[in-house]
């Protein structure tokens, strides 16, 4: 790679004392000494960021090797200017990239290479991470000579490269794939980049380095999931080197060709199948490193994916008797997992800590080894050292991986319980073997269990169990001969002395539930299913909060195994969660939450008897009026209220008008404060989840109520359906999507007081169904949106009748795409056909003349619709669609007959059914009379359809 010997050499010159203040101000900004000096120069930073020349400036001291002239830093303090330096030029190519002068680009391309050669490990990574943040902003063909300069520095044939420089480029070339990936493998004048630097990535696996050997595969990893052409040619030798990489000295380098295998699982099973019983061998033998559970966690992922593979999973049916004593003794806590966990004690009363509650980000810990450091001097420099480290963490707001990295030395105190472990992948595993090979599983494990679930040592028992539990999907049928004796002793280990055992113990109680749930002889209901029952809400209140988490999860999986079974039980259950109200503290809330709201699913309106609804709503409303309108909780707990609100029906009228006109409010403060976010970056935008969960509440409560107090609550609210419009049209899939939902579920309910509001929704309505803007995107919860806006349409169009004439041609043109397009949803699909169904009912003379367009995606796509009011609906106005234009249907006459044939009714209300057999007869007679031929067309039906016609319809003169 051509290499400039300082940025300085380009046109720009940087100003002297310009530099130097840069620098001190960058240094005085990480001080965790004088706050004073600290805020200053954090306020005179934000001032360089509107300087033209600020990332020229940046990316000089960025790549530099040392200070500038007349400045003085310790190696250590030059270091963190430099990191600072490059985060904060980072961060301004994130933000700003489209406002930096082609000149300013140029340069930070000449400083990049330098910091890809720097001797410093840090410095290497972050010159990768803002190479790729160029690409991904400039596009990969921006920087034309980035990729073969990187392939060079990665060959290195004439040598003139350190290893240094080497591995900062192998950095860069992973960071560049990871981001890239389609980018590379898609055709660019008549080339396709991949073709080139796969098989550059499968060379570099021979690097004599092992960094430079584990991220080349790093970097192959990000297309072996995929069917590429370029990796398609590579496939055999890419094998080659794997083979030849799995005895590596490094776990770095094994770990990366166990992830390989992994993923070559999914491209190219043929080509692992003759090697299985060798994988295997290998799997196991790095899954029982002792020494780096990170790899051994990487192996056991291989029977995952390979256990869920439908042409593979059968090939491990020989070593089944090999592999599961590997898993067993793998889903044991760690000495080092029981050093964390073990022994924990009565924390019922604790306060929880806010980060146990918040979501975990990707923050890293920024810690120093301070042991080489002595005295007072040395513990204040050490604490500013690690101030500085955390400042620089927080400077950036996308950390990548390898920037904070090597500072990283806590990563091991993770809990557990927090983390994907070696233990959890290895009872995940088993629960998959259990799922394909059934007996044979439980067969290799039941001397394990006989052996370990009464063993001496907690740590044996509590895997014991965890392997009971692990195995009930895929063995049930084998383990119920035993579940009258393992159920009481599970029950009895409830109240074992270990924590974690009790919590373990809910949980595999919590999978058996199906069985117990299922008996139907009262003495063994009371011998087993009571007994379950009672345990897990005993644990429910257990005085270790992780019991309780543990009891209260159980508790769900009952209820939604039991559903309506529950109901003799439901007072004492509501008087459990009642008290759990008033124990739990914030993290366990959010489970009873799921808890009350699952029994609120499956047990339906039989809650609506005063003395179950009236402790329930009196403790969740007790927590409605406790919480600020920013409280996350309110979140949990508006989902929760919907699920009761639904149950109760009309019963939750006296709750409804505080808890509509809230949500109504928090709908408007967040629009609002969302819209200040936009217009100031120095404002954060809103948690969206509190739009999402108030519309849901506001669907529920109009679909609870008497449609007379519904449409009251809505009259309340002059702006609601206003405020709704901005939610139809906000840019996040999940607010649309309740938005549209709330707005069927107001056609179906309120439409008079939607009616003045529809000119201004059904525009936003149109603009939703258009699919070019996300089929490029395969995005499911785009596709959800959309299903909920053909179902409000639908809805609209039953109830506008023919004021929604303006609309009918756009409405049928995007109705018609989506039926049509072969990539949409089957669902979607579906409720597309049913709104085109809708609006022939009274606009059917505009849909006439298209018939031909669409009658066959409709028939096609309501043929699995099972039947309802809105398919009895769809029908018919299909059918008045026909009826006006009967020539259409020629080619698609007989699938029409059909269905007519087979269409099922029964469980619709008389009128329904009675106005759909009249629409039925109806076209059956148009055709009678303009088809000669009729009765020898009736023939060429099944003769089963004939029967069902000639049954339910005059079709003969």
């Amino acid at each position: 790679m051509a290499m400039a010997t300082d940025v300085k050499m380009a046109a720009w010159q940087p100003n002297p004392e310009s530099l130097k203040t840069l620098a001190a101000c960058l240094k005085d900004s990480l001080s965790g000494f004088n706050k004073t000096a600290q805020k200053q120069a954090e306020q005179m930073l934000d001032q360089a960021k509107s300087s033209p020349d600020i990332n020229n400036y940046l990316a000089l001291i960025f790549s530099s090797h040392a200070p500038p002239t007349g400045l003085t830093f310790s190696d250590s303090d030059f270091h963190l200017v430099r990191s600072a330096a490059a985060i904060m030029l980072k961060n301004n190519v994130k933000t700003d990239f489209k406002a930096i002068p082609e000149a300013s680009l140029a340069l930070i391309k000449m400083a990049v290479p330098m910091g890809l050669q720097d001797k410093n490990s840090q410095i290497r990574s972050y010159a990768g991470n803002i190479a790729t943040e160029l690409i991904k902003r400039g596009g990969l063909y921006a920087w034309p000579e980035l990729l073969p300069d990187l392939l060079k520095m990665l060959s290195n044939e004439n040598g003139q490269y350190t290893d240094s420089a080497v591995e900062g480029g192998i950095s860069a070339m992973a960071k560049i794939c990871e981001d890239n990936t389609k980018v590379l493998e898609r055709e660019h004048n008549g080339q396709r980049p991949l073709n080139f630097i796969l098989p550059k990535l499968i060379g570099a696996t021979k690097n004599p380095s092992p960094k430079v050997r584990a991220l080349a595969l790093t970097a192959i990893n990000v297309f072996t999931p995929r069917k590429s052409q370029a990796m398609l040619n590579s496939i055999d030798d890419l094998l080659q080197h794997l083979f030849l990489l799995a005895e590596d000295p490094s776990s770095d380098v094994r770990r990366q060709v166990c992830r390989a295998f992994v993923r070559l699982v999914e491209t190219r099973p043929d080509k692992l199948l003759p090697h299985i019983g060798g994988l295997v061998d290998y799997i196991i033998a790095q899954q029982s490193n002792d020494n780096d559970e990170e790899l051994a966690t990487e192996a056991a992922e291989f029977w995952l994916v390979i256990g869920e593979h439908e042409n593979l999973w059968e090939a491990l049916r020989p070593y089944v008797h090999k592999i599961i004593p590997v898993l067993l003794q793998c889903m044991v806590y760690s000495a080092e997992d029981i050093a964390i966990l073990g022994g924990a004690s009565d924390d019922e009363d604790e306060e929880d800590r806010e980060e146990d509650i918040k979501p975990q980000f990707a923050s890293k810990k920024a810690t120093r080894n301070l042991n080489s450091i002595n005295g007072d001097q040395a513990a204040a420099e050490g604490a500013n050292s690690q101030h500085a480290y955390e400042k620089l963490a927080s400077m950036d707001d996308d950390l990548e991986e390898g920037e904070i990295d090597d500072l990283d030395e806590d990563a091991g105190d993770e809990n557990p319980d927090e983390r994907w472990t070696l233990r959890k992948c290895s009872a995940a595993a088993l629960d998959v073997f259990a799922r394909d090979f059934g007996a044979d599983v439980f067969t290799s494990i039941l001397p394990y269990l006989q052996a370990n679930l009464r063993h001496d040592e907690w740590s044996q028992r509590e895997a014991a169990v965890l392997a009971l539990g692990a195995v009930a999907d895929g063995c049930m049928a084998v383990v119920i001969p035993h579940l009258p004796e393992l159920i009481p002793y599970l029950i009895t280990l409830l109240n074992d002395p270990e924590v974690l055992v009790r919590q373990i113990v809910c949980w595999t109680l919590g999978r058996y539930s199906a069985w117990a749930a299922s008996l139907e002889d009262p003495a063994l209901k009371a011998t087993y299913f009571e007994p379950m029952m009672e345990g897990i809400l005993t644990k429910m209140l257990d005085k270790n909060k992780k019991v309780q988490e543990a009891g209260a999860s159980a508790m769900a999986n009952l209820e939604e195994k039991a559903g309506k079974r529950l109901e003799p039980y439901l007072g004492p259950i509501i008087q459990q969660f009642v008290k759990c109200f008033a124990k739990y503290k914030d993290k366990n809330i959010y489970i009873l939450y799921d808890c009350v709201q699952t029994m609120a699913e499956h047990v339906g309106p039989v809650l609506h008897r005063t003395e179950l609804s009236g402790p329930l709503m009196a403790a969740l409303i007790e927590r409605w009026q406790r919480l600020a309108d920013q409280s996350r909780e309110l979140v949990a707990l508006l989902e929760c209220l919907g699920y009761v609100a639904m149950a109760l029906g009309d019963s939750f009228t006296p709750y409804a008008e505080p808890i509509f006109t809230r949500c109504v409010n928090i709908i408007h403060q967040n629009l609002e404060q969302n819209m200040i976010a936009v217009n100031n970056a120095e404002v954060d935008s809103v948690n969206k989840d509190f739009l999402v969960t108030s519309l849901d509440m506001l669907s529920a409560v109009i679909q609870a109520l008497d449609d007379d107090k519904s449409a009251a609550l809505v009259q309340t609210q002059p702006t609601f359906f206003e405020l709704l419009s901005f939610c139809m049209d906000d840019p996040l899939d999940e607010v649309r999507q309740s938005a549209y939902a709330l707005l069927g579920d107001c056609s179906k309910y309120v439409f008079e007081q939607l009616r003045p509001a529809i000119p201004n929704i059904l525009p936003i309505l149109l603009k939703q169904l258009d699919l070019d803007d996300i089929l490029d995107d395969d995005i499911d919860a785009s596709f959800n949106v959309i299903n909920n806006a053909c179902w409000s349409a639908g809805e609209i169009a039953t109830k506008y009748k023919k004021a929604m004439e303006p609309y009918v041609q756009e409405l049928l043109e995007r109705l018609v795409e989506i039926v049509s397009n072969p990539r949409v949803p089957k669902q979607v699909n579906e409720n597309a056909a049913v709104a085109l169904g809708r609006l022939g009912l009274d606009n059917h003379e505009k849909l006439a003349p298209h018939l031909d367009k669409f009658a066959e995606e409709f028939l096609e796509s309501m043929d699995d619709v099972d039947a309802s009011e809105e398919k009895a609906s769809a029908f018919k106005g299909f059918s008045m669609v026909v009826a006006q234009n009967p020539q259409a249907l020629e080619k698609t006459l007989l699938h029409y007959f059909t269905s007519i044939a087979r269409y099922k009714d029964l469980d619709l209300p008389s009128p329904y059914r009675q106005d759909l057999r009249e629409v039925f007869q109806n076209v059956i007679n148009v055709y009678r009379h303009i088809m000669p031929q009729f009765d020898q067309f009736i023939q060429t039906m099944q003769p089963r359809d004939q029967e069902a016609l000639k049954t339910n319809y005059v079709v003969q003169a």
